[in-house]
């Protein structure tokens, strides 16, 4: 069942999604600064291209120091914004009971995108 969620979603924009991840993620890391924050975009990549019949969970020994300054240094530059727009599109999907599934991977992906650092995926 979780292959056939995976078909759906990318052919309903989880492979847009992803691709946007893994590209902005390969712009970060160009630079030096950007690494870790490139590093996260290609984990949230991953997850976007098979939700389904995974999840972000926090690693071993998370959240550690790190990983929340990391966290704080990301929100504050903004990446909030891909959070709100995985929410609005997890209503929108919520709105039929065919989308409700799609909905879901949204609100979840939504979590992932705001506080990325010490997650993985399972």
């Amino acid at each position: 069942m979780n292959s056939i969620g995976n078909i759906f979603w990318l052919i309903l924009g989880g492979i847009i999604i992803a691709l946007i991840y893994y590209i902005v993620g390969l712009l970060l890391c160009f630079t030096i600064v950007g690494i870790p924050f490139g590093v996260q975009l290609f984990k949230l990549g991953t997850y976007a291209l098979w939700p389904f019949g995974h999840e972000l969970v926090n690693g071993p020994n998370e959240p550690g120091c790190l990983s929340i300054v990391m966290n704080l240094i990301w929100v504050l530059c903004g990446w909030w914004e891909v959070a709100l727009l995985h929410i609005f599109f997890g209503i929108i999907f919520c709105i039929t009971i065919v989308g409700i599934p799609f909905g879901l991977q949204h609100f979840k992906m939504a979590i992932g995108s705001i506080f990325p650092f010490g997650k993985e995926i399972r």
